[in-house]
């Protein structure tokens, strides 16, 4: 990830190319690069840090042409270095790529390819690309990209160059986003439209599985199969500031709906054909699984939600005890934690001040620090033992969406990942959360695909002073997070509390019409779970359930229901925070409220 630029034309690609990335920095990005042919040959500038730098570089070293490609990189394989930002090159320096996404096979490939004498300079798996483009290349790019990436597993937006083509790009999606831009006798592509903007309004977006081969004539689309497609171009009618959110009225909801993406990505290469699950930067010492004999989890706001998903993911499949605290406060306490002993420390940006504390201090108390977190290289990512990158993308909104729901994903990960090395995972309900995990992506997307009527939902609640979220196990942790959404960016009062809890005081705060969210998803709480809703009944509240699709008695006791598709419990908590973050959102565009900047808030809590 995270901004792709290319152009072919008449005009200085230099200057499309670093105005094209500077309309994506938006999107976040650790490193910049672009790459010209000129001469017979292609010129590469890149450099970690933001696009000044690279601006910088292309004053001293300036490279002139009329066909190039740019990227800005958020990493994901590889610190962000200058040898490691984008675009990369085989040894000849005749094939150039850049890439948005994952190649879950890159270091099988490396490592074959390195066997037959090819030399990497990079730490990613863009680089394999590269070398495997130049293997096949027998005079044509396109055939030769085309057999490449058949060798290649994974989800990305593939870029292609070579010197022996000059006036040619070749481009590929598999799941990351690809647009086309048509101009006057020159040709554009783009990771997202804003980059297109100041010199096309039409467009065609490359669907999966399509390869587009540019020059300034135009553009041809085929399947990977070879066989041509004709679609119809479209004309964006948004403003550049829509654009960045393709056409969303906020990053908050634009993120929301990359959420399947996010959770696909997160899983990419990490659960194998087997089921087996294979993280890539976390290397137990041999026998430190199986003389665990506790986990620690400690984070803050969302993360912290998160964690209390972990906690009974991680009792439930390892058997192991689990304790969730806050950052703040456990790095103030006298924690009782050893060498036998893991910490999960998780957040976002990987900078959350107090966090880093905290796993700080574990560290010092010989437990190991496993980070969760989405930033490649971020402090955290470098003080702990081990890493689980979750691969959400940069995330621009204020309140978290696509972040905490891959960051439930990871913990499911983590655990399967240490109930193989442990042993005592029940192989039928391993087999059935594998299966089940990898259907989640389109099943948050049926959420998606169906949310309407929260829109009018939100519409009933906007004008409510108070409202309360309750729930039992992992519905409760799912009703904290939904809370801290609506509050967050609403700004109306908002509690969250264990269902039983419900009538030790906070039920004298609930009368006519007061809206009470109840989360029911657990099948072993139930019944007790809808007592306490028949609770808030009897005294005219409100209730609003978030339930399975197939639970046929919930809408006896709820006045409205929002339906989630059915799945294991235990991955429930992915699925049912989904239309509360809708409404969180809707109610607080009703309200009128700076949703992406809320005010009070920043996005990373950088100090205490």
């Amino acid at each position: 990830m995270c901004g792709i630029m290319g152009y072919v034309g008449e005009r200085d690609a230099a200057e499309v190319l670093l105005d094209g990335l500077r309309r994506l920095e938006y999107r976040g990005y650790d490193s910049a690069g672009i790459a010209v042919a000129c001469d017979g040959r292609i010129e590469v500038r890149k450099t970690a840090g933001k696009l000044s730098r690279l601006a910088e570089l292309l004053r001293k070293e300036p490279v002139r042409g009329t066909v190039g490609i740019g990227h800005t990189r958020w990493a994901t394989h590889g610190q962000p270095t200058d040898t490691n930002a984008h675009p990369h090159a085989d040894e000849s320096g005749r094939f150039v790529v850049i890439h948005n996404g994952i190649i879950e096979n890159f270091l099988p490939l490396r490592e074959e390819l390195e066997r037959r004498g090819h030399v990497f300079r990079s730490d990613t798996d863009t680089e394999v690309l590269a070398h495997l483009i130049e293997e096949e290349y027998r005079g044509e790019l396109a055939e030769a990209t085309r057999r490449a990436i058949q060798r290649a597993r994974g989800a990305y937006a593939l870029v292609a160059m070579c010197a022996d083509e000059p006036g040619r790009v070749v481009a590929v999606r598999m799941i990351s986003p690809l647009v086309i831009g048509f101009g006057e006798g020159e040709m554009l592509l783009a990771s997202d439209i804003p980059a297109l903007l100041p010199y096309t309004r039409e467009v065609l977006v490359v669907e999966d599985g399509e390869m587009a081969v540019l020059t300034k004539e135009g553009a041809h689309l085929y399947r990977l199969d070879g066989t041509p497609v004709e679609r119809a171009r479209m004309y964006v009618t948004w403003n550049a500031e829509q654009a960045e959110r393709g056409g969303f009225p906020h990053f908050m909801l634009k993120e929301i709906f990359e959420q399947p993406r996010a959770l696909t990505e997160t899983m990419m290469g990490r659960v194998g054909p087997d089921g087996r699950i294979a993280l890539e930067d976390v290397h137990f010492p041999d026998g430190f699984p199986e003389e665990l004999e506790k986990i620690w989890i400690t984070a803050c706001g969302t993360a912290y939600h998160a964690g209390l998903v972990g906690r009974v993911l991680f009792e439930r499949l390892l058997r192991l005890p689990v304790e969730v605290d806050y950052a703040h406060e456990l790095r103030y306490r006298d924690p009782v934690i050893g060498p036998h002993t893991l910490t999960v420390a998780i957040s976002q940006s990987g900078e959350t001040a107090d966090t880093l504390a905290a796993a700080r201090l574990c560290r010092a108390r010989r437990s190991r620090v496993l980070a969760i977190t989405n930033v490649v290289g971020s402090t955290l990512s470098r003080e702990a033992d081990d890493i689980l990158y979750t691969r959400a993308g940069p995330e621009i909104a204020v309140a978290s969406t696509k972040a905490y729901l891959a960051m439930l994903v990871a913990q499911v990960l983590l655990a399967l990942y240490l109930g193989e090395r442990r042993g005592g995972l029940d192989p039928k309900v391993r087999t059935e959360l594998v299966h089940e995990l990898q259907r989640l992506p389109a099943r948050v997307q049926e959420i998606l695909d169906a949310h309407e009527e929260i829109v009018g939902l939100a519409r009933r609640l906007c004008e409510a002073e108070h409202m309360y979220f309750i729930g039992r196990g992992l519905d409760y942790a799912v009703a904290m997070e939904g809370s801290l959404k609506l509050k967050e960016i609403s700004y109306l009062h908002s509690e969250a509390m264990p269902a039983g809890e419900l009538k030790h005081g906070t039920l004298a705060l609930v009368t006519h019409g007061t809206p009470v969210v109840v989360v029911l998803t657990q099948h072993d709480v139930y019944e007790k779970t809808v007592s306490g809703l028949q609770e808030v009944k009897a005294r005219g509240g409100y209730v609003i359930a978030v339930a399975y699709a197939d639970d046929e008695h919930i809408a006896k006791h709820a006045d409205t229901v929002l339906r989630i598709p059915r799945t294991h419990d235990l991955l429930s908590p992915v699925l049912a925070i989904v239309p509360l973050q809708l409404l969180a959102y809707y109610v607080a565009r009703e309200r009128g409220h700076d949703i992406d900047q809320p005010r009070n808030l920043a996005k990373s809590v950088t100090v205490e």
